[in-house]
């Protein structure tokens, strides 16, 4: 479908959310190149999905373990009545396979709608570019930062306490304190023997620092009575947790687009979902960036801008309770604002119904997030 011998589409970045979009891309019978420093590098971080959230077309044989209800640990107990699980990444980068694409070797130093600039002046053209290549870190935009270890299961066993998994767990016995900015414990199985234990700031501006957050876990693996072995593999995290909105230039795809949820930071499984939108517009003469951003997903992300501003707004005693009132609420609620972009009225609907159960100081900071988009600096 190239046009005179210029590609259909280039993509920049081949993580998780570019190498969808090239492999739909071809498969879809567009003529795609993609640009990446190095594009057989293996993906480190631990990614993971509501299983809900992984699209048919991806099946399930790219899921290393799940897990059918984790457990929230706030001021007490709470079990999500979601399925949850860990993507194996060799497994899913196998599953995006890139047979049809032609893959260029390089980092690119200007990016355009229809160019990308690489080093000794070579140039990558196509009738559409677009930007998957992430945002950088140390910029002035809110961050998520963690530190972790994955430990055999036996090891991890004290720190879940019969859990299956701690999809978060913000009680205090890392060592914080209460007017201190608050971390929780993510503990989650990574295959049939490991599990990943992780002391997670969700996000702030800025957020705490891995060292910081080392200290923490440390404490609270000890206080529980894990021995962490000395052969453990350490996982660091830093990225931001929300992109600048552009409305010129390349679109911009995965968490460069804006598809990473800003109450979680899970930007995956949004934009393999995501990939089919933007393809079958291509492929029917579209513009993508209207396929991408409808109406309702518009409006969806302006909801959730207004919970991240909350959330960075909160006072730290007031973390646990807000999580706990969150958690209470009913399952398609939950999903509605963790999941859908689709469904500004469910995302609207849980905002409302978390705002009517909550405490008057917790109320006041929900007002100002909506009504003063600058603030949210904690």
């Amino acid at each position: 479908m190239s046009d005179g011998g210029v590609p259909d589409l280039a993509v920049v970045g081949l993580g998780p959310a570019g190498r969808a979009l090239a492999h739909r891309a071809a498969a879809a019978g567009l003529d795609v190149v993609a640009v990446d420093p190095a594009p057989a590098r293996r993906w480190a971080p631990t990614y993971a999905t509501w299983v809900d959230e992984v699209p048919p077309w991806l099946g399930d044989r790219v899921l290393a373990a799940r897990v059918p209800g984790p457990t929230v640990w706030t001021r007490q107990p709470r079990t999500v009545d979601r399925e949850y699980a860990v993507f194996d990444n060799t497994a899913l980068r196998a599953r995006l396979d890139l047979a049809g694409v032609r893959v260029v070797t390089g980092r690119a130093r200007q990016v355009t709608g229809r160019t990308v600039a690489l080093g000794a002046g070579a140039v990558v053209r196509a009738r559409t570019v677009v930007d998957a290549r992430g945002l950088p870190v140390g910029s002035a935009l809110a961050e998520q930062t963690a530190f972790g270890l994955i430990v055999p299961r036996d090891v991890a066993a004290p720190a879940l306490g019969g859990a299956a998994a701690l999809f978060m767990d913000w009680r205090r016995d890392n060592g914080a304190g209460p007017h201190q900015a608050p971390s929780f414990l993510y503990a989650v199985p990574v295959d049939d023997g490991r599990v990943l234990l992780e002391e997670t700031c969700l996000v702030g501006r800025p957020a705490l620092s891995l060292p910081a957050l080392r200290e923490r876990l440390l404490a609270r693996l000890s206080a529980r009575g894990v021995q962490v072995p000395g052969d453990a593999v350490v996982e660091r995290v830093r990225f931001p947790i929300e992109a600048p909105r552009r409305r010129h230039g390349p679109l911009a795809f995965g968490a460069r687009g804006g598809l990473a949820h800003p109450g979680t930071g899970y930007s995956v499984a949004a934009s393999l979902s995501a990939a089919d939108a933007v393809v079958d517009a291509l492929c029917d003469g579209r513009d993508p960036r209207d396929a991408l951003w409808p109406r309702s997903a518009r409006v969806v992300r302006t909801l959730r801008g207004i919970g991240l501003r909350a959330l960075l707004a909160l006072p730290p005693a007031r973390v646990d309770g807000f999580f706990d009132d969150f958690f209470a609420l009913p399952a398609p609620l939950q999903r509605a604002y963790l999941s859908d972009r689709s469904d500004p009225a469910g995302v609207a609907a849980a905002m409302w119904t978390l705002f009517r159960h909550a405490p008057m100081p917790v109320r006041r900071t929900l007002i100002g997030a909506a009504l003063h988009p600058g603030r949210g600096h904690r």
